[in-house]
């Protein structure tokens, strides 16, 4: 009778159970490669033809100013993961894995929601480049611990992946599953029924009127058009299936195009990538927004919508609020940061294409860049070797280039800081650092970079802030030592409230002509001097 009566109740609590399950959002996760914005023709690019993303964009929102962490695949991923930057992941140095303490968002879904995630098509690139095999000894392998379904393969194949994914899927479970797609990552060779013709393309300001650059872009649209019918085919298949309702679609760009200016930059054409969402019922249909969003944001954003709270550690912010058409008070600064690409050694005459370290802040209007290995010269990642490249470098030795262009490419050492009025200089070929009509602007984007880079624990040097910091005013603490106004310290003055022995220390490195006394311009740390706008 017990035995019975427990069965009666397990058949009314299961279903509910399942049907609880089921209220819950799948998630499907689009990633193409190398993408910038604007390659979409939903934001209105003649050079690109992309009926799927722009009907994916129809039903939902598209975005304009969503930017990646990192204008690398790698470390991009990384942030997009995990809701961190690539600094405190510890995954900047590309060829990196994740580390297995770092928790990906689709592991906390699984974990906490019960969802059935997995990732297919192009590498997602997280476990580690195993040079070596020094990945594989060392056990850092981690995906297929993380998630439930772990394959790679071609574009063509994550069609055959998805079906395979949902058959495993349990009935009762929600599902994650990230697609990642190699188009219109570099080498390009879509199709010429793909590639628009080179004399019709509208070159941005940062690419030079040249035969060579036409027919490059001209390649790199072609692998843009093609990744709408990989698209198409995915979202078809969810439909066959009956899974479009209750789907939240997501599509993004991992990083920039694999061109001068692009993919390896921090420029905004190698971090502004497309992204749209859409989820029925949601978010309405035909939404735009240009709201600034970092690739940090995507992962407590998906799980606030599945429920779940994100991690202490996640740095991102949720924009689910925008998504639902609620109140949304929006990011005032974003942050990137740029590492050693690919798994080339350091070696004599090396460009920056292979190794450079620098960081960036941009706000709506503002640009400010910090080149902490200003003296490696700059080479565009993974299109060196074309045309565009060799007959830009020929036009600067010829004297025809942009003196924009001149400056940013081929002036070495580069600066070591750069700032940018993104509103008269879209194209970010003007550099203002240093010009005293922007120094409060230079000032608060240095102090918000220090900041970032302060609390992810980030390996470099901070930027130069000299007296800056308007909470440590060095200034204001000189007066307050200076007791009796005579505009010097005394060894007594200055040991006021220190110990001891740090006094005695800091007091013998702060006097530097020995005279028994610290004076103003020895307490106070030189003034920042940066490097005038090329």
């Amino acid at each position: 009778m017990k035995l019975r009566r427990f069965l009666a109740l397990l058949a009314l609590f299961v279903p509910a159970l399942v049907a609880r399950a089921q209220e819950k959002p799948n998630v499907l996760f689009l990633l193409s490669d190398d993408h910038s914005y604007p390659y979409l023709s939903c934001y209105g690019d003649s050079n690109v033809k992309t009926p799927a993303l722009d009907k994916l964009a129809a039903e939902g929102m598209k975005f304009h100013r969503f930017f990646t962490a990192a204008p690398q695949c790698v470390p991009s991923r990384a942030a997009l993961l995990t809701g961190r930057s690539p600094v405190a992941a510890r995954i900047t140095r590309f060829s990196a894995p994740l580390p297995r303490d770092v928790e990906t968002f689709p592991e906390a879904m699984r974990q906490k929601a019960g969802y059935f995630v997995g990732v297919c098509g192009r590498s997602y690139h997280l476990d580690g480049a195993d040079l070596g095999g020094l990945v594989t000894k060392n056990n850092l392998k981690t995906f297929t611990e993380r998630f439930d379904y772990v394959k790679t393969g071609s574009d063509e194949a994550t069609t055959t992946q998805m079906s395979e994914f949902l058959e495993k899927k349990p009935k009762d479970k929600p599902f994650f599953l990230w697609v990642n797609f190699s188009d219109p990552h570099h080498v390009w060779n879509a199709p010429a029924s793909f590639r628009p013709d080179p004399a019709s393309l509208k070159l941005p300001p940062h690419f030079p009127d040249l035969p060579g650059m036409r027919s490059q872009l001209a390649d790199y649209c072609a692998e843009v058009n093609r990744v709408d019918t990989s698209v198409a085919r995915i979202l078809k298949l969810l439909a066959e299936k009956g899974l479009e309702k209750n789907t939240i679609v997501v599509f993004c760009g991992d990083n920039g195009q694999a061109l001068p200016h692009g993919k390896g930059s921090l420029y905004d054409p190698g971090l502004n990538v497309p992204f749209l969402v859409r989820w029925p019922g949601v978010v309405k249909p035909g939404g735009e927004s240009r709201a600034l969003l970092s690739g940090e944001d995507l992962a407590p954003t998906l799980l606030a919508a599945t429920g779940l709270a994100g991690s202490e550690k996640i740095s991102g912010v949720s924009f689910l609020p925008l998504l639902k058409g609620e109140a949304f008070t929006p990011r005032k600064q974003l942050f990137a940061e740029r590492g050693p690409h690919g798994s080339a050694p350091v070696t004599v005459g090396m460009k920056n294409s292979g190794y450079d370290l620098s960081r960036c802040v941009r706000t709506d209007r503002y640009k400010f860049i910090y080149n902490a290995t200003p003296w490696i010269p700059y080479g565009p990642v993974d299109s060196a070797g074309g045309a565009a490249w060799k007959e830009i470098t020929e036009a600067n030795a010829a004297g025809k280039l942009m003196a924009g262009l001149t400056a940013t490419y081929f002036t070495a050492p580069r600066p070591v800081y750069e700032l940018y009025d993104l509103d008269t200089d879209p194209s970010e070929l003007n550099n203002l650092s240093g010009k005293p009509a922007l120094a409060s602007v230079e000032r608060e984007l240095r102090l918000a970079l220090a900041e970032k880079m302060t609390v992810d624990f980030d390996y470099l040097p901070l930027p130069d802030l000299g007296d800056m910091p308007p909470t440590n005013n060095r200034a204001a603490q000189f007066k307050r030592l200076d007791s009796n106004g005579d505009g010097k310290l005394s060894k007594a003055e200055f040991s006021a409230g220190r110990e001891a022995k740090e006094a005695e220390r800091w007091f013998m490195q702060r006097d530097t002509n020995s005279d028994g006394f610290i004076s103003r311009e020895e307490f106070l740390p030189a003034v920042p001097n940066p490097r005038p706008p090329r």
